[in-house]
C-alpha cells in the first residue's frame, strides 16, 4: 500500500499526458442534447463517482445520477437513457453488474464511457469510449493510486467537456503537488484513533467522495467504524452520536463551502469534540498551499491513506491484507 501511494503522482502525471486523447472523446460525445449525466461504480469507484458528480453538475450543469445496477442484475429493467452520458468507474473492469449496466445503457441510446484501470477488461469493451487510469497492478487489497487516478481521469475528461482552462491549468499542477503531499504527516490523528470507538470524516461539494474513500480506509484498514458524510448533515442527525471517544477529520477547500465548514469545526472544537482539519486559516493538519478546489480534495488523499497505513501497522495490522476480504471482481 506504502509503494503504491508513492505511485500515485505518477500515475496522474500519465493521465495529464493522455489529454489530447481524453480532448478527442469529448468532441465526439457531444454532450449539448444530453438530458443528464448517469454515474456508475461501486465501493472506491463509487466514491470517485461522487467527486465527479460534482465536477459534472458544477461545470457542465447537467443533473448527475448515481446508477443502481443491481436495477439491471437483479430487477432485470432497463432504464431509458437515450442521448444521457452513462459513465461507468471500474479498476478490474470485470465486474459483471457494471458489465451488465454499461451493455444496457448503451443499447437504451446513452452516450457510454468507462473510466478504467484495465482497459482490456468487459466493461471497456461494452463502453462505447474508454479513459483509461493506467496505474498498472495493484498489490495491496485496498485500492489507493487507482482511486487518486480515478478522481485525476474524471476531472480530465470534464475539463475537456468543459473546455475549462483553469482546471487543465490544475490537472498540469496535481503530479507535482501529490509528490509534496507524501511528505505530509497527518500521525497527529493516530493517538485520537486508537481511542476512537467511530470516526467521522466530514467535507462538501467536491470533498464528498474523498471522504467517504478515507472513511472506508479507516473502517477496511484500521477495522474502525467510519463514515464519510456532508459537512451539512453533520450539523443534524448524526451529530447527536459525536462525543470524546468520536473524533472528526474534516477537509476544507477554498470554495463556496470554506465557511460552513470553518463554522462547524468551530462549534464542534467548542463542544470539546476531536477536530482534526485539513486546510483553511485554521487547519490543524500539515497541508500545502491551497490550489483548486476541483483538485485539491484528490492531494489530500495521499497524506489520509499514509496515516492509515502507518497506523495500521503500529496496531499489528498488516495495511496490504485486511481480513476477510480480497480485490473485488465480481458484484451483484
Amino acid at each position: 500500500m506504502a509503494s503504491e501511494i508513492g505511485e500515485s503522482p505518477d500515475v496522474v502525471a500519465n493521465i495529464v499526458r493522455n489529454r489530447p486523447a481524453t480532448r478527442e472523446i469529448a468532441q465526439r460525445i457531444g454532450i449539448g442534447s444530453a438530458p443528464l449525466c448517469v454515474v456508475c461504480g461501486r465501493g472506491s469507484s463509487g466514491h470517485a463517482g461522487v467527486f465527479l458528480r460534482y465536477l459534472v453538475e458544477t461545470r457542465l450543469r447537467l443533473p448527475v445520477s448515481a446508477s443502481a445496477p443491481s436495477v439491471i442484475t437483479a430487477f432485470r429493467t432497463p432504464l431509458m437513457l437515450r442521448d444521457a452520458l452513462f459513465i461507468v468507474i471500474s479498476q478490474s473492469g470485470r465486474s459483471p453488474d457494471l458489465v451488465a449496466a454499461t451493455r444496457s445503457a448503451r443499447a437504451a441510446g446513452a452516450r457510454t464511457i468507462a473510466i478504467v484501470n484495465a482497459t482490456s477488461s468487459p466493461v471497456a469493451d461494452e463502453a462505447e469510449f474508454v479513459v483509461p487510469i493506467e496505474a498498472g497492478t495493484e498489490h495491496s487489497v485496498a485500492a489507493t493510486k487507482t482511486v487518486i487516478g480515478s478522481m485525476a481521469a474524471s476531472a480530465e475528461l470534464v475539463a475537456e467537456l468543459a473546455e475549462d482552462r483553469a482546471l487543465r491549468s490544475a490537472l498540469d499542477r496535481l503530479p507535482e503537488r501529490l509528490h509534496r503531499a507524501l511528505a505530509l504527516d497527518w500521525s497527529e490523528i493516530a493517538d485520537d484513533l486508537a481511542r476512537a470507538s467511530a470516526v467521522f470524516v466530514a467535507a462538501r461539494g467536491l470533498g464528498l467522495g474523498p471522504a467517504r474513500e478515507i472513511a472506508l480506509k479507516l473502517s477496511e484498514i484500521l477495522r474502525l467504524p467510519s463514515i464519510g458524510l456532508s459537512a451539512a448533515e453533520l450539523q443534524h442527525g448524526p451529530r447527536a452520536a459525536l462525543s470524546s471517544r468520536t473524533p472528526v477529520v474534516m477537509m476544507r477547500l477554498m470554495d463556496e463551502t470554506a465557511a460552513t465548514v470553518d463554522a462547524l469545526a468551530e462549534e464542534l472544537r467548542e463542544q470539546k469534540i476531536a477536530v482534526h482539519l485539513c486546510g483553511g486559516p485554521h487547519g490543524s493538519l500539515p497541508w500545502l498551499a491551497e490550489d483548486e478546489p476541483a483538485t485539491d480534495p484528490i492531494t489530500m488523499l495521499v497524506p489520509a491513506y499514509r496515516m492509515i497505513e502507518q497506523a495500521a501497522r503500529a496496531c499489528g495490522f498488516d495495511p496490504d491484507r485486511p481480513p476477510r476480504l480480497s480485490k473485488i471482481t465480481e458484484t451483484f
